[in-house]
């Protein structure tokens, strides 16, 4: 399975890895074509009615990424955020427990949780270099990614993105993820910068470009993040004020057809 996983990573033919929050969105996903499933933190932490940001810790993400592993034969990814420790061992040990409960890799970002800013580059890398080790070892084959968030937290700019992505290049990543740089421009460096296949997040204004596009410049991986979870949310969020506040119920007359979801999870 995380042969497949591997192999759907082709620079300028990226695969989309839907990411999904419970059993019932990733079988739908499946069902309806996706090639790779991912978690989202964020997601995740919503279904537990809490914010997203180091809400999750490593036995939750774990039992949860057990519970879409086992949904569906498609690979997962799991997003672990900084790998829920400081230390490179830490990282190491996230690699390893993410492995026993059948993840095909997950991704592992440079941010001090809490609202702390972006580990030092040096060490950022030392944790990179750690948990590539402790997948090198496994007896399966695992996909590391390496995520330079900095620019998506406002802690650094592309320039030093770029530097970290080299870094976690060398430091054995399998690949490069930097969510959200300022442009496609910016975008188009990341993926010049490193041999190895970049994920680019569809979110924001991003979500204004095709697979096409992304394709163009070399992308090897799309993911959606939260995206889709908060679009939910925001039928939720204009369906429940709408049903509260006013007494209006015509949201609910765009309901999907119960008989195509019962098909579609089945």
């Amino acid at each position: 399975m995380t042969q497949s996983f591997r192999a759907l990573h082709q620079p300028g033919d990226p695969c989309l890895m839907v990411n999904v929050w419970d059993a019932g969105t990733a079988k739908m996903m499946a069902q309806l074509g996706a090639k790779a499933l991912a978690t989202s933190s964020a997601a995740h932490a919503y279904t537990l009615g809490r914010p997203d940001g180091g809400t999750i810790t490593r036995d939750e993400a774990l039992t949860h990424a057990q519970d879409i592993v086992s949904a569906t034969p498609l690979p997962v990814q799991g997003d672990f955020e900084n790998g829920f420790g400081d230390s490179p061992d830490t990282c190491a040990e996230t690699v390893r427990l993410a492995a026993e409960v059948g993840l095909a890799g997950i991704c592992i970002e440079d941010t001090i949780l809490n609202g702390d800013g972006s580990y030092d580059a040096g060490l950022a890398a030392e944790r990179i270099r750690a948990a590539a080790a402790a997948a090198r070892a496994l007896p399966i084959d695992f996909v590391l990614t390496a995520r330079a968030d900095g620019v998506l937290a406002g802690s650094y700019d592309t320039d030093e993105a770029i530097r970290r992505v080299q870094a976690f290049d060398e430091a054995g990543a399998d690949c490069i993820y930097v969510p959200l740089p300022p442009s496609m421009d910016d975008l188009g460096r990341i993926v010049a910068a490193t041999d190895k296949p970049v994920n680019a997040l569809i979110a924001g204004p991003f979500a204004n470009h095709n697979r096409t596009a992304f394709a163009a410049l070399g992308v090897a991986r799309l993911s959606i993040g939260s995206s889709l979870a908060r679009v939910v949310q925001q039928v939720m969020l204009q369906a429940g004020q709408a049903m509260i506040a006013e007494g209006d119920f015509s949201a609910l007359t765009n309901a999907a057809n119960g008989a195509k979801i019962d098909a579609l999870l089945g």
